[in-house]
C-alpha cells in the first residue's frame, strides 16, 4: 500500500531504536514497545480444554501439560532462540494457526509484533518472503519508511479496538512486490495481517478518549501525529505475534498495470515504455526471456506499417512483411484473419507452418510463439507477438491469459494510430494545400517519414519533394464570352445612374437653397457624366465613388435635416443605393448573378460527372472559378497506390472529357435565356499526348509541371484561350462550338474518332474545322479542331 510523504513525516518522531517500555526491538520508526509472546496462543488452547469436540479437548490438555513443563515459553520471550528447544511443542501449538492440510500450499508466517523476522512459517512463505537469515524481504514497491508507517497505523488501530472498543473499517489491501530469484523476475502478493494472537497491555493508566476524539481518529486515520497525541504510545505495549498471509495476485496486478499503462498516450511510441510492458508480460508468464512484438496494421494499405517514432516494435513482421504476397508469413496472416483466433506455435521447429516462415522465426532465436490479431470493432489494427527462446514455453494453456490483455493492446494501437494521424494531418495542413483524395496517400507517407526523422532527433528535417512522374494531363475550360466588356458596361451604367440621381438632388436643392457649393458639385457631377458616356477609364469608378461618399452624400444628410422640401428627392436617392455596399448596384448585381449562375451550373455538373469519372479510375482533379470554370486532370500509375494503370483508362477519360464539354455547351446555352444578363460561353480542350511530371510546390502550395520541357505545356495552357485563327484574326473559341487545341497531328487522331462517335449520336453537328492558329507568345505552330455542338 503506498504511504504518503505526510505519513512518513508524521512517523519521524517515533524513531527510537529499541522500543520503549518493554522487551524486544521494534522497527526503527515503530512507536510502541513490543514483545514476542506465545501467551495469546496458550490462552487459545486453555480455552479448548473443555471443548465439546473430545479430540480437540484431548489435544488441548496435552498441550497444557507439556507447556507446564516448559516455563521458558511463558510471558514475553526475550530470546526467541528458546523456541528451538521447544520445537515439538511449538509445532503442536501452531496447529491452531497453520492447518496441516495447507502447509504445502499456504504462504503464511508468524512474525513478532510488527517485526521483520519470522519464527514459524510454511515452506512457501520461506521461499517467497524470507532471506537466508530468515528475515522478511523488503518489498520492491515499499521502502522502510513506508513499511514503518503502515505498521504504526495498524498498531494504533489495534490499540483503539482492543482498549477502547472502537473498530475502524479495514484499510485497503496491501500488495508486496517480491523478487523471485529462481527466474530473475518478481511476483505480486496480496498481504493480510492477522492480529488474533496479539495482546495490548496498558502501561500505567489508559488515556481517556471522548466519543468526539474517537470520531476524529476515524477521520484522521492517515495522520499519525493526531494518533500519537491522543494515544501516547508509551502507555501501551504489544505482546504476542502477527500472522502474515500472502496470496499470489500477480496475474490480476499485472493485468491492472497493463490496463493503466496501455491507456496512456504515447505508451507505444517510447522504446523504454515498451520494455516496461514487456517486463510485465514476462512476470505474467513467468518467462524471463519472453519477447513482445507489436505491429500496426493499416486497413487501407492492407499491410503492416511503421507508425510513430520507433514503433513497429515487431520482432517478426519487419523480417517478413516485404516478402512476396505468397510468402509463408502472408499465408499465416491470412489464416489468422480467417480463423479469428490466436496461433500457438509451442515448438516452432515442429509446427505446421510454411518452411520459409519457420526458418525466419528460428533465425530470430524464437522457438515458441503466440501470434494474435488485435481486433478493434470490425477492423484489425495490428498483430501481437509473444515469443520465447525455449520450445514448449508457450502453449494452448496460455491463451486464457492472452485473451485478457489483447483488447488492451488493441486499444493502445488504435489510439496510437489515431494520434499519429492527427500529427500527420497537422503537418499536412501546415505544409500542404487541401489534398485531393487520390494523392492523399503520398502526402501521408511523406508526413509520416518527416515525423519519424524528427522523432529520431534529426534537427531541421525538411519535407521530401513530392513528384508524380509519367502522368497524363487533360485540360478544359468553359469561359464566359465578353465577360470583361459586359462587366465594364455594367459598372459604367451603374455609375451613370448613380451620378444622375445625385444631379437630380443637387438641381432640386438649388431651387431652395443658395449655396455656392451646390453649383460646384453640379459641375463635378456633369463633368463625370460626360466622361462616362464616352467610356469608362481605369480608376474612374473608385475616384467617383470616393467623391460622392465624402463630399456629396454628407451634404444630402444636412439638406434632409434642414430643408423638408428636399426630403422626398433625397429619400428617392437613398432608395436606389445598396445599403451594404453604399453604391448603386443594379447592373453589376445582375451581371454577377448571371456569372454566378453559369459557374454554379457548370461546377455542379462537372463535379457530378467527375465523381463518376473517379469511379472509372482514380485521378487528380482540380477546378478553378473566375469568369467561367477551368479544370486540370492528371492521371497515371504514380498517382494511385497498389493499382495498375492502363492506357485504356486514359482513352476513357478523354472521351469522358469531350462528352462532358459537349453537355456543358448545351447546358450553358439553355441557361442563357433565364439569366438577368444573357451571357454566352465558349468551351476549349487542350490536347497533350505525352506524359509529364508534376511537382508539389510547397511555397505556393499547389501542383505545377516539373522540368523545363514540361513548362511549355503550362505556358500554352494559360494562353490558348486568346488564340486566333491564322489569316482571319477570328477568335478560336466561339459560342456553341467546341475547340480542341493540339501541337502534333497524331494527337488529334484519337479525338477525331471520338468526334465521329458523338456526331453519330447526334450530339455534334456534321463537319469538323481544321485550323491553324496565329503564333502565341512562347508557342507557335499550334493547330485546332473546331466542331459545332447540336444545341
Amino acid at each position: 500500500m503506498p504511504v504518503s510523504a505526510v505519513d512518513a513525516a508524521a512517523a519521524a518522531p517515533f524513531v527510537t531504536g529499541a522500543a520503549p517500555g518493554g522487551p524486544g526491538p521494534g522497527p526503527s520508526a515503530f512507536p510502541f514497545a513490543t514483545a514476542l509472546s506465545l501467551e495469546p496462543l496458550l490462552a487459545y488452547w486453555r480455552a479448548r480444554e473443555t471443548d465439546t469436540n473430545p479430540g480437540l479437548a484431548l489435544l488441548a490438555r496435552a498441550i497444557a501439560r507439556q507447556a507446564a513443563r516448559t516455563p521458558a515459553l511463558r510471558g514475553p520471550l526475550s530470546d526467541p532462540a528458546v523456541l528451538d528447544h521447544a520445537h515439538d511443542l511449538l509445532e503442536t501449538m501452531m496447529l491452531a494457526v497453520f492447518p496441516t492440510a495447507a502447509m504445502g500450499s499456504a504462504i503464511s508466517g508468524a512474525v513478532p509484533p510488527f517485526g521483520r523476522t519470522s519464527f514459524y512459517y510454511t515452506p512457501r512463505f520461506a521461499e517467497v518472503m524470507l532471506n537466508k537469515e530468515h528475515a522478511i524481504k523488503q518489498p520492491l514497491n515499499l521502502d522502510l519508511a513506508q513499511t514503518d508507517v503502515y505498521m504504526a497505523r495498524m498498531a494504533y488501530q489495534l490499540v483503539l479496538h482492543r482498549v477502547y472498543g472502537v473498530q475502524l473499517p479495514a484499510a485497503g489491501a496491501i500488495i508486496f512486490t517480491v523478487p523471485d530469484y529462481k527466474i530473475g523476475l518478481y511476483r505480486h502478493y496480496g498481504v493480510s495481517i492477522d492480529s488474533s494472537f496479539m495482546q495490548v497491555r496498558v502501561v500505567g493508566e489508559a488515556p481517556v478518549l471522548t466519543p468526539a476524539q474517537c470520531e476524529l481518529l476515524g477521520h484522521q486515520r492517515h495522520n499519525l501525529a493526531v494518533w500519537r497525541e491522543l494515544l501516547p504510545p508509551e502507555h501501551f505495549a504489544l505482546e504476542g505475534f502477527n500472522v502474515l498471509q500472502l496470496v499470489d495476485v500477480t496475474d490480476q496486478e499485472v493485468l491492472s498495470e497493463l490496463k493503466y499503462d496501455l491507456l496512456e498516450r504515447d505508451v507505444l511510441q517510447a522504446s523504454d515504455r515498451l520494455e516496461q510492458i514487456q517486463e510485465k508480460l514476462r512476470v505474467l508468464f513467468a518467462r524471463p526471456a519472453l519477447q513482445l512484438g507489436i505491429a500496426a496494421y493499416d486497413e487501407k494499405k492492407k499491410d503492416f506499417v511503421d507508425f510513430g517514432r520507433k514503433i513497429n516494435h515487431s520482432f517478426l513482421t519487419k523480417q517478413v512483411q516485404h516478402n512476396r504476397a505468397d510468402s509463408g508469413f502472408r499465408q499465416i496472416y491470412e489464416r489468422l484473419l480467417r480463423e479469428r483466433r490466436p496461433l500457438v506455435l509451442s515448438d516452432v521447429a515442429r509446427a505446421d507452418i510454411p518452411d520459409d516462415l519457420r526458418a525466419q522465426i528460428l533465425e530470430l532465436g524464437i522457438h515458441s510463439a503466440i501470434l494474435a490479431l488485435l481486433p478493434y470493432g470490425g477492423d484489425t489494427v495490428g498483430l501481437l507477438e509473444i515469443g520465447s527462446p525455449t520450445a514448449g514455453d508457450l502453449d494452448e494453456f496460455d491463451l486464457e491469459k492472452v485473451a485478457q490483455f489483447v483488447p488492451l493492446f488493441a486499444v493502445a494501437v488504435k489510439r496510437n494510430a489515431e494520434d499519429l494521424q492527427t500529427r500527420i494531418q497537422a503537418v499536412m495542413q501546415e505544409r500542404f494545400t487541401p489534398i485531393h483524395p487520390t494523392m492523399e496517400w503520398r502526402f501521408t507517407d511523406a508526413a509520416r517519414r518527416l515525423l519519424a526523422r524528427q522523432d529520431e532527433g534529426e534537427r531541421g528535417a525538411e519535407m521530401e519533394s513530392i513528384v508524380f512522374a509519367d502522368v497524363y494531363p487533360l485540360h478544359g475550360s468553359c469561359d464566359i464570352r465578353g465577360s470583361s466588356t459586359a462587366r465594364n458596361a455594367a459598372i459604367e451604367g451603374d455609375l451613370i445612374e448613380h451620378l444622375t440621381l445625385a444631379n437630380r438632388v443637387l438641381k432640386k436643392a438649388s431651387e431652395h437653397r443658395q449655396l455656392p457649393i451646390l453649383d460646384e458639385l453640379k459641375f463635378y457631377v456633369n463633368k463625370n457624366l460626360s466622361r462616362l458616356r464616352q467610356g469608362i477609364i481605369s480608376g474612374d469608378e473608385l475616384s467617383i465613388y470616393e467623391s460622392l461618399r465624402q463630399e456629396v452624400e454628407p451634404l444630402f444628410e444636412y439638406l434632409a435635416q434642414h430643408t423638408p422640401e428636399l426630403r422626398p428627392v433625397i429619400t428617392a436617392y437613398w432608395a436606389n443605393i445598396d445599403p451594404r455596399l453604399g453604391i448603386l448596384y443594379k447592373r453589376r448585381q445582375a451581371f454577377e448573378q448571371s456569372v454566378m449562375a453559369i459557374n454554379d451550373a457548370v461546377s455542379t455538373y462537372l463535379d457530378d460527372e467527375e465523381a463518376k469519372a473517379q469511379a472509372m479510375f482514380p485521378h487528380y482533379f482540380q477546378r478553378f472559378r473566375s469568369d467561367g470554370v477551368e479544370y486540370n486532370i492528371y492521371v497515371g500509375e504514380a498517382l494511385v497506390q497498389d493499382r495498375p494503370f492502363d492506357l485504356v483508362f486514359l482513352k476513357n477519360l478523354r472521351l469522358w472529357q469531350l462528352l462532358t464539354m459537349v453537355e456543358i455547351t448545351r447546358l450553358t446555352h439553355a441557361l442563357a435565356a433565364t439569366l438577368p444578363v444573357p451571357l454566352e460561353t465558349t468551351q476549349l480542350i487542350y490536347i497533350h499526348g505525352q506524359p509529364l511530371s508534376i511537382r508539389f510546390r510547397q511555397d505556393e502550395r499547389q501542383f505545377d509541371v516539373d522540368g523545363a520541357y514540361n513548362i511549355r505545356y503550362e505556358i500554352i495552357k494559360k494562353r490558348i484561350d486568346k488564340a486566333t485563327v491564322l489569316g482571319t484574326g477570328e477568335r478560336l473559341t466561339q459560342p456553341g462550338r467546341l475547340a480542341l487545341v493540339y501541337a502534333q497531328t497524331r494527337e488529334a487522331t484519337e479525338y477525331r474518332e471520338y468526334i465521329d462517335y458523338l456526331q453519330d449520336r447526334g450530339l455534334l453537328e456534321p463537319g469538323v474545322e481544321e485550323l491553324e492558329l496565329e503564333e502565341l507568345q512562347g508557342a507557335k505552330g499550334l493547330l485546332a479542331l473546331r466542331v459545332q455542338v447540336k444545341l
